[in-house]
């Protein structure tokens, strides 16, 4: 059994096909030639502002290109997906945030690295590791005190 939708309903284009007894020989929905009027006039300007002058076969290569960029235009719209909302979603998609591509900061710098002469080992357990971990810090403190006034990676004038 076949089911039938009321899609035909919607698929009545509003259609004018020209003047009683005088049609014109093609089917063009109002949508249509308002889009071609627009881009026959930004077809025509930017061939003037590429250097073309206006004569007989520039205006009609303008057409011809108006025609094709018309029809392209109009397979996009629809009664379910109108001019407004294809341009909304040109504009949103011209607007939308990009993933950035290139690198945040500047060049790397070893300036912030501890180094230490020593490898570091696992802690013992117990009161005397305690007590040796105190003294170990204690020490440490004491030669920080001493190199404060050191350059760390930065190099000053003699």
């Amino acid at each position: 059994m076949r089911v039938r939708t009321d899609d035909e309903v919607y698929r009545v284009d509003a259609v004018w096909l020209g003047p009683p007894k005088a049609t014109f020989p093609w089917r063009a929905r109002y949508v249509a030639w308002g889009v071609g009027i627009v881009v026959f006039l930004l077809v025509t300007a930017l061939q003037r502002q590429i250097g073309f002058g206006f004569d007989f076969i520039n205006t009609g290569w303008g057409f011809v290109i108006t025609v094709a960029l018309t029809r392209y235009i109009c397979t996009r719209i629809s009664h379910e997906r109108p001019l407004s909302s294809v341009m909304t979603m040109w504009v949103r998609e011209l607007n939308s945030p990009r993933e950035k591509t290139s690198g945040t900061g500047g060049a790397a710098s070893a300036a912030r690295i501890r180094v230490s002469r020593q490898r570091p080992r696992k802690r013992p357990k117990g009161k005397a590791a305690k007590r040796s971990a105190r003294a170990a810090r204690s020490q440490h403190r004491r030669q920080a005190d001493r190199r404060k006034k050191e350059d760390r990676g930065v190099r000053t004038p003699a």
